[in-house]
């Protein structure tokens, strides 16, 4: 709890360029993701720059009366103290301190050094952001490994900035002690981590080689089908798994609470067994680094033979985050995946009246989708109803035969079938069954031996 409160305390602001190009609707939409990302990251946003212009200004991303203005606000004792040395007023000791600027593009090297030397704090960019909230929630090998390659990726071109910074220390050396004549610190550092990125690049191959094969072993154990839940992050994915599921995984109203897949049954369990699985959620201006970094973790899209796509039907930007969510399973050749879209958290929209209409809507612009809240019961009934009728759309209806000598298999057709009909006679017992053709196939075997 102390750790929290401390991390509560720590104030940002956001710097934020308007381009011709870009609405005021999608500007804000923006800007309001960065303070959510923010928050997740641990900061309170205080205050947000913003400023219109046809460019990003080369030197330092924001013009310089804004730079200036952003200065007097993060440094204001000392702006006063220049202003009006004489002036015996005591400082204000309630306004807090500004320790980071968060700007709302991904900015150069050069941009990100004149900024901050301007303005006199850290300044991190859209894209640093999103790398530090990822790594900090990281918990398994697979995911550290994306993580580390996706930061080590940002970090390299920026090296050259902070040699200069750091003085002669960036100058070239040679002799005994160098890896090469005349080779600089930064060229070992940049050589350092290209062969770090090498490193766990094999890695990971190696980690999606035994992911597959461990899943390859499961579906034919078990004949299990799988359906992955992917969507914009904070849509109530997490919340959605638990109910689908029965189980305890991680529910945070954060952005990225999730990282790492998890992979339950579906509950109560139907015949065929239905594999669920969260993934990481999608974001607009997702760094492309980590798109492809976190492949392997999207993976339970691409192998899933259903989508649910989760979207936040309270949020007034969702249109917006739905094509996000397109875009990069497109990217990621997952389009073709039949998906169902699930507008989920209908509950957060208003009153009952509110909330009809709101369904109403999205139901008429989009027929085949589930407007439900994942905390109603019922509702997840439904979606649950849907999930195993399409999974059973496949089976195959048969009849098995199971003489009385070889009651033990009883338990296994029940398993592995859904019995829709069972009689007796002298001989045995006659069981209708609905079930896929393989796990028919493979207990008639065993019934005739």
């Amino acid at each position: 709890m102390q750790t929290e409160e401390k991390i509560a305390l720590i104030s940002a602001v956001v710097a934020a360029v308007q381009l011709p190009n870009v609405t005021d609707l999608e500007f804000e939409a923006s800007l309001t993701e960065l303070r959510e990302l923010a928050k997740t990251l641990g900061y309170a946003v205080v205050h947000t720059f913003v400023q219109k212009r046809s460019t990003f200004d080369m030197t330092g991303y924001l013009g310089v009366g804004k730079r200036q203005e952003i200065k007097e606000f993060v440094n204001p004792l000392e702006n006063s103290e220049e202003s009006d040395a004489s002036d015996d007023l005591p400082p204000d000791t309630n306004s807090p301190e500004i320790e980071v600027v968060l700007v709302d593009h991904e900015i150069s090297p050069s941009q990100a050094r004149n900024l901050e030397k301007e303005v006199g704090c850290e300044v991190m960019d859209r894209t640093m952001v999103i790398l530090e909230i990822f790594h900090r929630n990281a918990r398994s090998r697979a995911a550290r490994a994306q993580v580390e390659i996706a930061r080590l990726g940002y970090m390299a071109p920026r090296l050259r900035e902070a040699a200069k910074l750091a003085g002669p220390q960036g100058r070239q050396r040679s002799g005994a002690g160098g890896r090469g004549g005349g080779e600089s610190h930064t060229e070992l550092d940049r050589r350092k981590i290209r062969d770090r990125i090498a490193e766990l690049q094999q890695e990971i191959v190696v980690m999606d080689g035994e992911r597959k094969t461990q899943r390859a072993r499961r579906q034919e154990r078990q004949g299990l089908a799988a359906v992955a839940l992917v969507g914009y992050t904070n849509a109530g994915k997490s919340t959605l798994m638990r109910a689908l599921t029965g189980s305890e995984v991680l529910v945070a109203n954060k952005l990225f609470a999730t990282l790492d897949t998890t992979v339950r049954a579906l509950y109560p369990e139907s015949i065929p067994r239905i594999l669920v699985s969260d993934t990481v959620g999608f974001i607009k201006n997702l760094p492309h680094g980590l798109v492809a970094s976190f492949k392997s973790t999207l993976d339970e899209a691409l192998d899933a033979s259903l989508l649910l796509h989760v979207i936040d039907a309270s949020d007034p930007g969702f249109e917006r985050q739905l094509e996000v969510t397109d875009e990069v399973l497109k990217e990621i050749g997952a389009d073709v995946v039949p998906r169902i879209r699930v507008f989920n958290k209908i509950d957060f929209v208003g009153d009952a009246a509110a909330e009809a209409e709101c369904a109403a809507a999205l139901r008429i612009r989009y027929p085949d989708c589930i407007v439900m809240s994942a905390r109603r019961l019922d509702e997840v009934a439904k979606l649950h109803q849907k999930i195993v009728t399409f999974f059973q759309r496949d089976l195959t209806e048969a009849e098995l035969f199971l003489p009385w000598s070889a009651q033990q298999l009883r338990g296994q057709i029940y398993a592995t079938c859904q019995v829709l009909e069972e009689r007796s006679d002298n001989d045995g017992a006659f069981f209708k069954v609905l079930g896929e053709s393989h796990a028919i196939e493979k207990l008639r075997d065993q019934l005739s031996k």
